[in-house]
């Protein structure tokens, strides 16, 4: 199903969003756009909506299963105007945000679907779920100098902490807050504005009347906000995402100084979940 533009879906496609966990894809090029949705698809979502320039392609044994939106997005900058207007739609339901090149794990996501760890998520009494972007870059920048290569991904083993999240005009931080750094964002943060250096993301949320996404990967309810709930620890989750080793070899004024991502610290992606968990890159929390 293929939509001309953002109103035109929200007008016209109410079915799509009367049950989720719903997917929102938020294409910035033509890179690992099929891998994205397959991966989305294995996972479980129950509708996967992409927003994507209308020369892109989308492979032919998915084009059937997904809903097409023909949007200028990222250009334009309209990523939360969007988000809150499908928000505004689809009451109750749960979403997940991503871009292109980025893929969703979460605790034994290898043999239980979003939906079944959503439930769980759901008794909780949470709302909202705090998920963590590992940079993921391609082994051989020679062979890939786009740094994309899903057959040679690399990611940081270390390098990742907390910082107390304070509020405006505040010395105290805010409580069950805090903001994450790692990965490329922190090595290379002089090429990184600081407002992006963070890598923490609400990804995955309930929507709900008057709710809205603000452009950091926050939410204008403070709850949604938080890592866990204040009687025990709740599951996170990850996205291992391409995208900042994309733009680090597009920026010219990083491009060329980057002959390689690869450090001490570099291993081998395996595409697990077991992977993620041991390096305490996201928790299980309850869940077993």
């Amino acid at each position: 199903m293929r939509f001309a533009g953002v109103t035109e879906f929200l007008t016209q496609s109410p079915e799509s969003l009367a049950k989720g966990p719903v997917a929102l894809v938020f294409v910035e090029d033509d890179v690992e756009i099929d891998t994205t949705v397959r991966h989305n698809l294995h996972l479980g979502f129950k509708s996967n909506i992409l927003f994507m320039p209308s020369e892109f392609d989308l492979a032919q044994d998915i084009a059937d299963k997904v809903i097409r939106v023909d949007a200028e997005i990222v250009r334009k900058g309209n990523r939360e105007e969007i988000i809150n207007a499908v928000i505004a739609r689809a009451p109750e339901i749960w979403m997940y945000v991503c871009y292109n090149a980025e893929y969703l794990f979460f605790p034994f996501c290898e043999t239980r679907t979003v939906g079944e760890m959503l439930a769980f998520h759901t008794e909780e009494r949470r709302d909202a779920m705090l998920c963590y972007a590992i940079d993921l870059y391609a082994g051989d920048l020679d062979a890939h100098p786009n740094a994309v290569d899903i057959d040679n991904a690399y990611i940081d083993r270390s390098g990742y902490y907390a910082l107390g999240r304070n509020a405006p005009g505040s010395d105290y931080p805010k409580e069950r807050q805090l903001d994450f750094y790692g990965g490329l964002r922190w090595r290379y943060e002089e090429h990184v504005p600081q407002e992006r250096r963070k890598i923490d993301r609400i990804a995955l949320f309930r929507t709900k009347p008057g709710l809205e996404l603000r452009p950091d990967h926050t939410f204008n309810d403070e709850e949604y906000n938080t890592y866990a709930c204040p009687w025990h620890h709740n599951l996170t989750a990850a996205v291992a995402t391409f995208r900042t080793a994309k733009a680090l070899k597009r920026n010219p004024g990083s491009a060329y100084e980057i002959e390689t991502f690869r450090w001490h610290n570099s291993v081998p992606f395996e595409w697990h979940s077991r992977q993620l968990l041991d390096l305490g890159l996201m928790e299980s929390g309850q869940w077993f």
